[in-house]
């Protein structure tokens, strides 16, 4: 029945931007007689599917509908989000670089876009314990020209950019698993299945994930995507990259008395509270609304396997040249994710048979420049014009990729600044001599390339070689414990569902996890998704699913790399409006 309605053209219903996780798009597909038969697996067709309505497939789902128009086809575009809307999973800092947005949609402007406010002064400051030393602004952290906005309600506009162009955009479905041809090409995705008991057992709602047949398959889940690792290791497609790093980003967007705020003002710091072998820094950026937005970053290499990213960022807020801002405020939102910081020596093949790797799927952050809105955009523009392309002359594949991507000013920016991010595995003040070299002396010419230290979960070290560190009690004024932050994602779950977080070895936390290295996912999880419990005379991993932000950093950080993080249900997790 369904793919005699929709079979010649794909997915063209046009469906409402955010409707409820199950709504329409259930009602109108997967509605059939209450025998056997309803628990089938729909099966779809579309030319073009993107997995990730994030600004990278957004932007690519906008400019295949564009070359459409232009050369009067019609290509069926269907874009999925596993958050129950467009931006419900979308953070970042941001100051956003308009770069690739004037290319995607010149007037931009002009079309009710929020814009937040202009960035209008950079600061930049190393901090002790006690004090705060001003020092000059490096030239990739200047912002003259950009804007201080929540990436969450600007992706939210760029879903709506979409669908008036004719891509079905559908939140709530998260796609869960890869189709294969015979020949071993990805043919499309399948959705996860809703209504499943924690035990795997079918309740009283369940519904059968789809099967999407696309021509060509577009993964932009973002940083460490479940279905970008699987092709990654399918295919090989980091043969010839160096490993990826990462970092573990927590924000918090609070609203300021008018008169301690500054719209526009970008204020960057590096130090204090991490040690100075540990690579980390903060962001406080002047938004609008009296709102500021005020985060910490810590790369995920760091050692000491008692360090929080969760509790450094609290001792951030406490310092004494930050906390007088906060004071009399309010906290409104809170939330975290983690971040590619490889570089281009970490960038992996862009293409695989049958699909193509876009945004933080591929790692295109610009760690110096601390943006990567601008470089995911404009891989997902370029990965349409190139897929377009192929299919008017009859190919579904992404031939062509690599090279436009290595042609486009995307590579020479990261190529500029390849060297400075891994320059801080010789600790902060050599990491800081190296970024000055990089930075106003070679300015990215240097006849080397830095390789990074060992692969993130590899430099925890044993609790042999530190002691615990000793976090103040959160004030419940400035400072929060974890429980109340995470109260302010809107993340949920339902908790009757399946674990999404898939242990290998269920035993590991327990035999080694916890004796060798104290446990370390109860800290490096913002959400304490992870909590050893005493159970008799021992302490049991208890996982709280329902608490999970979909961050990814125990995918990345387990010293075993026993956890495998996988996508719940479609609609849950975190509900980000203002990040």
């Amino acid at each position: 029945m369904l793919l005699g309605r929709f079979s010649s053209i794909g997915l063209r219903a046009r469906p409402l931007l955010n409707p409820s996780p199950r709504g329409s798009f259930a009602a109108r597909f997967l509605s059939s007689s209450c025998d056997s038969s309803e628990h089938e697996r729909e099966k779809l067709e579309c030319d073009v599917v993107i997995v990730g309505a994030g600004p990278a497939g957004l932007s690519a789902a906008i400019r295949l509908r564009q070359l459409c128009e232009r050369a009067d086809v019609d290509l069926s575009v269907c874009v999925l989000e596993k958050g129950s809307e467009v931006g419900a999973h979308t953070l970042s800092g941001n100051v956003f670089e308009p770069r690739a947005m004037d290319e995607l949609l010149p007037d931009w402007r002009e079309q009710d876009a929020p814009l937040g406010v202009p960035a209008e002064a950079d600061e930049f400051y190393f901090l002790t314990e006690s004090s705060a030393f001003r020092l000059p602004t490096p030239p990739q952290m200047k912002n003259h020209g950009n804007y201080i906005i929540s990436l969450s309600e600007m992706t939210r506009w760029l879903g709506e950019k979409a669908e008036e162009v004719g891509v079905d955009v559908y939140p709530g479905f998260a796609a869960a698993r890869l189709m294969y041809t015979e020949e071993g090409s990805v043919s499309g995705v399948t959705t996860n299945d809703f209504g499943l008991s924690k035990d795997g057992s079918k309740k009283e709602n369940y519904e059968p994930g789809m099967d999407i047949a696309a021509k060509i398959t577009m993964l932009a889940e973002g940083c460490r995507g479940s279905l970008s690792k699987q092709v990654i290791n399918r295919f090989s497609l980091d043969q010839e990259s160096m490993h990826q790093t990462y970092a573990l980003g927590l924000k918090e967007v609070w609203r300021i008395p008018q008169e301690k705020h500054i719209p526009g003002k970008v204020v960057h710091t590096i130090g204090y509270p991490v040690d100075m072998q540990t690579y980390g820094g903060s962001f406080l950026y002047h938004m609008a609304e009296s709102r500021i937005a005020i985060g910490y970053v810590v790369a995920l290499d760091y050692k000491n396997p008692y360090l929080s990213p969760y509790q450094e960022f609290q001792r951030f807020k406490a310092h004494p040249a930050i906390r007088p801002l906060l004071e009399d405020g309010e906290l409104l939102q809170y939330g975290a994710r983690t971040l590619n910081e490889g570089g281009i020596q970490s960038i992996p093949k862009l293409e695989f048979p049958g699909g193509a790797l876009i945004g933080c799927s591929a790692g295109f952050l610009n760690v110096p420049k601390i943006k990567g809105t601008h470089t995911a955009q404009k891989s997902g523009m370029v990965a349409a014009d190139v897929v377009f392309e192929n299919l008017l002359d009859g190919i579904a594949s992404s031939r062509g990729y690599q090279e436009a991507m290595m042609s486009s000013w995307v590579w020479e920016e990261l190529n500029v600044v390849r060297n400075i991010r891994p320059g801080f595995k010789y600790g902060l003040l050599g990491g800081l001599a190296n970024a000055a070299l990089e930075s106003y002396i070679t300015r990215g010419r240097s006849p080397w390339t830095i390789r990074h230290g060992v692969p993130d979960h590899e430099a925890t070290r044993t609790v042999s070689n530190y002691k615990p560190v000793q976090y103040p009690k959160a004030d419940g004024k400035v400072t929060f414990d974890i429980l109340t932050a995470v109260s302010l994602s809107g993340t949920n779950h339902d908790h009757d569902e399946p674990c999404h977080l898939v242990l290998e070895n269920p035993d590991t936390p327990e035999q080694l996890n916890l004796p060798e290295y104290g446990g370390p996912e109860s800290r490096y999880c913002p959400a304490r998704v992870y909590e050893y419990v005493e159970d008799g005379s021992s302490e049991k991993l208890q996982i709280n699913a329902q608490n999970c932000l979909h961050c990814k950093a125990c995918d990345i950080k387990d010293p075993t790399q026993n956890i495998t993080w996988t996508v719940p249900q479609g609609g849950g997790g975190p509900k980000y409006t203002i990040t």
